[in-house]
């Protein structure tokens, strides 16, 4: 049963669609994903090369989402963007399974990860406008329950795949839930059509009443203070938020077993699953800032334990709270960019607000891999730490615009 979420006049189900497309196309990409270092290493390429694909794939991604972010807001349609996104991405996957290079990976991880960055923006631009102004966190919350549970599923399935049809035929088959997504968002997913007259944030209002005149076309476009706020809280936790794959290597040094790294990650996921619709209707019925402020307080929890590194069962503990981290801010953060500004610049913020968070978490896994080798494994978690409580101490200082006072 889908958890309730208010909706615009008939727009009802596309909430929904969205969701089960995010689960589709993650649990296709996740299928793929987990495989894919021993894939390479299968052909005679090495870590050096893996570095190389992802390190360019992640980049394509995060400008496209800068770009995807001005575009959202000027052309028509955005579900053409989206669902040709969604088709890019999953019309490649698949073709992983004939590969021969590791340039050929490189260019279909190149072309996936594109089209993720160009469709992610518009379609969380089409999620705000589908949804209530007090319900745009449940829906947030519900799309990335469904997202997690795709990387949940999407391991699983390839565990019981490579048995009998190996590497290459887990590829191939990550070509079913991929269609099966496509197929949901061109049928299931409805635009609202889009008003002449866009809304302003509750504060632009204010000071637009204040000086006693219209929003000039320039003012209208401006991003107000609240959200480069935001942006600059964000961006300073993110310099501490590296890889995932440096807990993992942390996990090892401790004493678990490379072969139970996978049940770290489930571990995890479930738990973000479970826990972010709920955050994401929590940050409805209260402010926001302080539930991201939370997640960040998790952050420092979960870093500062793997840099003490008591025990294993201390780790495992802190991988599952690590999921809590990521339901209190993925979800409430997106949330908290959308209702910081007008709603004809929805995504242009977003696209900024994607496009620095990982510009940010690529520069902070460099930063973490050099103090490691320099100073060992301890250093760099405790710096990660001190990072997220002052930016949780920083972000409980934001201020929700507040509603207009009419004469």
């Amino acid at each position: 049963m889908f958890p309730k979420v208010e909706t615009k006049s008939a727009h009802t189900s596309s909430i929904y669609a969205f969701g089960l497309t995010s689960l589709l196309n993650d649990t296709a990409t996740e299928m793929a994903y987990w495989i894919l270092p021993a894939f390479i290493a299968s052909i005679g390429a090495g870590p050096a090369k893996l570095g190389i694909i992802e390190g360019i794939a992640e980049s394509v991604a995060s400008f496209a989402k800068l770009f995807s972010g001005y575009v959202s807001d000027r052309v028509e349609r955005r579900k053409p963007v989206v669902v040709g996104g969604y088709f890019v991405a999953n019309a490649v996957k698949p073709l992983l399974a004939l590969v021969s290079s590791w340039p050929q990976i490189l260019g279909i991880r190149f072309a996936d990860r594109f089209s993720k960055g160009i469709r992610g923006t518009p379609r969380d631009v089409m999620v705000a406008d589908s949804v209530d102004k007090k319900s745009i966190g449940s829906a947030y919350g519900l799309i990335q329950a469904m997202d997690s549970a795709g990387a949940i599923a999407g391991p699983l399935l390839a565990l019981a795949l490579i048995g009998h049809f190996g590497m290459r035929g887990v590829f191939a088959w990550a070509a079913v839930p991929g269609a099966l997504c496509v197929l949901v968002a061109l049928f299931g997913i409805r635009e609202v059509k889009r008003s002449s007259q866009s809304s302003a944030p509750p504060s632009a209002v204010s000071s637009q009443a204040a000086g006693g005149g219209d929003r000039s076309p320039v003012t209208a476009l401006r991003l107000p203070f609240a959200f480069y706020y935001v942006l600059a809280v964000v961006t300073l936790f993110s310099l501490g938020n590296s890889s995932d794959m440096f807990l993992v290597l942390r996990a090892g040094n401790i004493g678990i077993p490379s072969s139970q790294s996978p049940l770290l990650g489930l571990v995890f996921n479930v738990v973000f699953t479970l826990a972010s619709w709920p955050a994401g209707k929590f940050s409805d019925r209260f402010s926001r800032a302080p539930i991201a402020a939370a997640g960040y307080g998790v952050f420092a929890v979960v870093y500062l334990l793997f840099a003490l590194a008591p025990s294993r069962s201390a780790i495992w503990f802190s991988m599952a709270f690590y999921g809590l981290f990521y339901a209190l801010t993925n979800p409430v953060l997106k949330a908290l960019v959308v209702e910081s500004v007008a709603t004809d610049v929805r995504g242009r913020a977003l696209g900024i607000y994607s496009f620095v968070t990982s510009i940010t978490i690529l520069l902070a896994s460099v930063i973490t891999g050099a103090l490691w080798k320099a100073y060992g494994a301890a250093l760099p978690f405790y710096l990660s730490a001190g990072l997220a409580a002052l930016a949780a101490l920083a972000l409980l200082g934001h201020r929700r615009p507040q509603p207009a006072i009419r004469a």
